[in-house]
């Protein structure tokens, strides 16, 4: 019995502090285990055309795209939380005339989900979305007035309802019964005209100003998002973005719609060709256009754009 003690003691002397190490290793490893993934996205994209003594005639123009796009992703058992940050600048310079923008928009959207089991795709959500510019824009050629500026208008979203998430199909489908949207037109002088849908101005006969218009307006309805993205051929991705939404209160039934489809061909892992369409149609947002010289609000249009572009992008 001595003996076995003996070598007992003898082992505990020479491996103890080998035990000591890899206990504190091990006790190490969670605090490097972290539930967040994260995306970075910077683009940068341009296009140019020039002409010297060409007979067919022409304009020579230059036009560029700054973009990001930027994740934060929390997911843990039945928990998830999804943070998204994305902007877009856009220039174009012909000649003869001035710099005019071509995009400017900057969103960020948040959405937290809890489902009842990991096998379920359904989640319970409450989503939050605000959505602005960064500069002013005009009805071009008119550049005197500006008919949006930086947080006129900016939109915020937020409701509560469930959310259909499919890994493998790479598709989130989100419904929401409650949710309340709230447009802001922090610039007085848009807002005394209604524009994006808030109260105008009141004047007297004489044209004296009685009641400024209100800077904000405030929707309860039915919100339906969207998102797709898939590799539809090799180095080709499709990605669709929709919004749906109808106020209760105000006109139900009438739907604003914003749809976005890009498809990204990836020529390697910097470049790549992106091509684009954006349509939106607002019942509260009236067109402007140059009538015998002067601007005039006219009804509601749908608004497209297309867009076409070769550039670099870098992920970190």
């Amino acid at each position: 019995m001595k003996k076995i003690l003996q070598l007992i003691a003898f082992g505990l002397f020479f491996y103890a502090p080998t035990i000591c190490s890899q206990a504190k290793i091990i006790t190490k490893l969670p605090d490097s285990t972290t539930y967040w993934k994260k995306e970075n996205k910077v683009g940068f994209d341009i296009s140019e055309i020039a002409f010297v003594n060409w007979n067919a005639g022409g304009n020579s123009s230059v036009s560029g795209l700054l973009s990001g796009q930027f994740k934060r992703c929390f997911a843990y058992d039945n928990i998830k939380w999804n943070n998204e940050l994305l902007f877009k600048y856009g220039v174009n310079k012909q000649d003869g005339t001035k710099l005019q923008k071509t995009d400017d928009a900057l969103h960020l959207n948040s959405t937290f989900g809890f489902r009842r089991d990991t096998v379920s795709n359904w989640f319970y959500s409450a989503k939050f979305n605000f959505n602005t510019q960064f500069t002013n824009g005009y009805s071009y050629p008119n550049r005197d007035k500006a008919i949006s500026k930086l947080f006129a208008p900016a939109y915020v979203f937020l409701g509560a309802g469930t959310e259909y998430v499919n890994k493998e199909q790479k598709l989130a489908i989100y419904i929401s019964p409650l949710t309340f949207k709230t447009t802001f037109v922090l610039d007085q002088e848009l807002a005394n005209e209604g524009a994006f849908g808030v109260t105008k101005a009141t004047y007297d006969s004489n044209g004296i100003l009685i009641s400024e218009g209100r800077k904000s307006k405030t929707e309860m309805g039915f919100l339906l998002t969207g998102n797709h993205k898939d590799e539809i051929f090799r180095n080709i991705f499709m990605e669709n973005r929709l919004v749906l939404y109808s106020d209760y209160i105000n006109k139900f039934g009438n739907i604003d719609v914003d749809w976005q489809m890009q498809l990204d061909l990836v020529v390697n892992e910097y470049v790549r060709t992106n091509i684009g369409a954006h349509l939106i149609y607002d019942d509260d947002i009236k067109a402007k256009e140059e009538v015998n010289g002067t601007q005039t609000t006219v009804g509601p249009k749908i608004q497209l754009k297309q867009i076409l572009g070769v550039g670099l992008q870098y992920i970190f």
